[in-house]
């Protein structure tokens, strides 16, 4: 996904006009349209006030794949939950997660990675965050992601991976185990 894509998800998400966005940024209804059909891009201010009205981060809403930020129409999924992934053997407490775009490799390689994020210092890089597992396509990705924030939403304070692929290393090479 774009960040036109991204920007009309998230808008969409929200519950948000054209019209209401643009007037939460103080710019033009065809602005917003241009931005969603990936004609153009805000200035670095707009983004920045984008990122805190949308309320997502800069690195997610610009993204190849868009950071499911939301289990609710209101877009305020907060708390915390505690993720375990087997096969990477990592606990990690986080508050959200996010998702690599994809990327390349032979038909046994992993497609997709996923991070949790946590609460701490934002640095020059951004939030920390833990590496928590491989996934072999997008449906799987999505559907954990959709599945933790869930939880994080019932207030569930623990999660085990379910989708997550399976590896081995073989010199720089990540393949999938069956």
């Amino acid at each position: 996904m774009s960040f036109a894509d991204n920007l009309k998800q998230l808008r969409k998400e929200r519950q948000l006009s054209q019209e209401e966005l643009a007037e939460m940024l103080d710019v033009s209804r065809q602005a917003i349209s241009k931005w969603e059909q990936g004609l153009g891009y805000p200035e670095a201010e707009k983004l920045l006030l984008l990122s805190g009205k949308l309320n997502i981060s800069l690195d997610s809403l610009m993204s190849t794949e868009i950071v499911q930020t939301s289990g609710s129409a209101s877009g305020n999924v907060t708390g915390t939950i505690v993720i375990t992934s087997p096969h990477e053997n990592v606990i990690a407490t986080c508050y959200k997660v996010s998702s690599s775009g994809k990327m390349s490799g032979g038909k046994s390689s992993p497609q997709y990675a996923l991070y949790g994020v946590s609460n701490g210092t934002l640095s020059f890089w951004g939030e920390p965050t833990t590496f928590l597992g491989w996934y072999a396509n997008k449906e799987l990705i999505s559907k954990e992601i959709s599945e933790i924030y869930s939880a994080i939403q019932n207030g569930v304070a623990t999660y085990t991976l379910k989708y997550s692929a399976k590896t081995e290393r073989k010199w720089m090479r990540i393949k999938i185990i069956e």
